[in-house]
């Protein structure tokens, strides 16, 4: 039995158009031939001859699509394809290296969204104290906004460049010291919070990308969106926490009770996630046979494609990810996305407190149970987006689908919340609204994998980017509304409103399929 390299085949209209060369150990049982002659003693299994057209080899149909070449390059013979691994039983599945690592990065966004919210219950008391108006209140929570505009175009970059495993690391650290420095940079000077504020936003930019990379490199397309449903749990289960505990640590440790905490634990989540976490399957000492062979062959093209490092492009090609309608429909669905988020996120503690006058332990409360229902929806809705796949459904459609439970329902909820009279009937509507916003992450946060596996970092921070300043202008502009108007019901309605016309473009310009984003005009033509 001698030593051969495996080339595994792209075949399209019968030629082999590209090929990935691994080392293996050539069996006795099958045919060997020279070079000379190609393909011309083909095993008895298999007596088409092979040709030669143009330049290429045109495979019978007959033939496997695995061809093996010894190690001096002077024979070739075929293989048959190997089967493709059962799918994995639930108890493999919740007890696999793949699952550790989602979890290490659901517990991450946690902690992201965690420290982001603290200032949406601080404000209150911070407010008070220094006598700041709505409009100027909404100006410290947009803070955090200015650097999260900046970070994840760089950060997506970083992040197809270095990998998600270095890059959420140094995320991790710096968000953590930011949020650990908050209290602090208060009692200094009015600049320097706002200082912290945005740093915290350059840091948590590159979190989405991070996860998004992560989730790609280890899960196959028939379990991204499951994996993606588990790690938004987590997001959301931090805005439940950061809302909860922080008037509870607040009451017992001052303003500073909360940013010391959960600034704390993200240094320690950095510890474990260097230590126990590889950044790519087949780099993990500890992953069984079975686990590694699964994801590598429901990978949709091979591996090391699809997790190398860009290292011949540092600057994606923006024009061209910008020429394409898909792209815009992923922009227009994440700006939409991260205006409805941060407007609940950061009015809806004051607004259940001015509309409804509860206090703001209460507050937080009623603000915080929707976060909650999304995390379990969020899991849900990835299950059944992988259901419809496996099922046959489409990838556009089933996308699609999802988006629109993810757009229209809360929209139509934000409209049944304008007409609560009574803070119990106002967070059920708010429950409904947040929860089922969390489909989309089964829409729009899935396709971007999808639609540019190799650009889904850079893709990711551009529409991040787009939504930060979408979130912004909600954020800011909610506070000048309300003060204008003098009601947060007509910012509700607004929003509702914005959330359809994004629905009807996603559904009109997306797609579930890889789109070329390095097509040159001279191919085109």
């Amino acid at each position: 039995m001698s030593t051969s390299l495996s080339l595994n085949l792209t075949i399209q209209n019968h030629k082999i158009t590209n090929l990935t060369v691994s080392k293996s150990r050539l069996p006795s049982r099958f045919t060997v031939f020279s070079t000379p002659k190609c393909f011309r003693n083909v095993s008895p299994t298999n007596s088409r001859r092979p040709r030669l057209r143009n330049g290429s080899v045109e495979l019978p149909k007959v033939l496997s699509s695995r061809v093996l070449v010894s190690s001096n390059d002077a024979h070739y013979g075929l293989l048959q394809e190997e089967k493709e691994a059962p799918a994995p039983s639930f108890a493999e599945f919740v007890t696999s290296e793949r699952v550790k690592v989602v979890a290490m990065l659901a517990l991450s966004l946690a902690l992201c969204n965690a420290d982001r919210v603290v200032m949406s219950v601080a404000i209150v008391p911070l407010s008070l104290a220094q006598g700041w108006s709505r409009s100027f209140s909404g100006i410290v929570q947009s803070s955090f906004l200015w650097g999260y505009l900046v970070s994840p175009i760089v950060g997506g970059t970083l992040v197809d460049y270095y990998g998600g495993k270095v890059v959420m690391a140094w995320g991790v650290a710096l968000w953590s010291l930011a949020t650990f420095l908050t209290p602090w940079a208060a009692e200094m000077s009015l600049w320097a919070l706002l200082t912290a504020r945005a740093m915290l936003g350059v840091a948590e930019g590159v979190a989405l990308p991070c996860m998004n990379n992560m989730v790609a490199r280890w899960f196959p397309q028939t379990e991204r969106a499951r994996a993606v449903g588990i790690a938004m749990a987590g997001f959301q289960l931090g805005s439940a926490i950061g809302l909860t505990l922080s008037p509870i640590l607040m009451s017992q440790g001052g303003v500073l009770g909360p940013f010391v905490i959960f600034g704390l634990s993200g240094f320690l989540w950095v510890l474990v996630w260097l230590s126990a976490i590889s950044s790519t399957p087949n780099r993990n000492p500890q992953i069984s046979k079975y686990e590694l062979e699964y994801i590598l062959n429901k990978k949709t093209k091979p591996f090391s494609v699809e997790s190398k490092s860009k290292t011949t492009k540092v600057i994606p090609p923006f024009g061209r990810l910008l020429s394409k309608t898909p792209t815009w429909s992923l922009i227009i669905a994440n700006s939409m996305h991260s205006w409805g988020f941060f407007v609940i996120l950061s009015w809806m503690p004051i607004y259940f407190n001015s509309v409804y006058h509860v206090d703001l332990k209460q507050a937080a409360w009623f603000s915080a149970v929707p976060w909650s229902v999304m995390a379990f929806t969020g899991y849900f809705g990835g299950l059944w987006s992988d259901m419809l796949i496996r099922g046959g459904t489409s990838v556009t459609l089933t996308r699609k689908i999802m988006q629109s439970i993810g757009f229209v329902g809360p929209a139509v909820a934000l409209i049944g919340l304008t007409t609560a009279k009574s803070p119990s009937i106002a967070s059920a509507w708010l429950t409904l609204a947040v929860g089922l916003k969390a489909f989309s992450h089964s829409g729009f946060l899935v396709n971007l994998q999808e639609i540019a596996p190799q650009y889904s970092g850079v893709l990711h921070g551009m529409s991040n980017t787009a939504g930060t300043l979408a979130a912004i202008l909600g954020t800011v502009g909610a506070g000048f509304f309300v003060e204008l108007v003098g009601s947060f019901r007509g910012f509700l309605l607004l929003t509702s409103f914005l959330y359809f016309l994004a629905a009807i473009f996603y559904c009109l310009f997306s797609t579930g399929q890889k789109v070329n984003f390095d097509e040159t005009v001279s191919e085109r033509n």
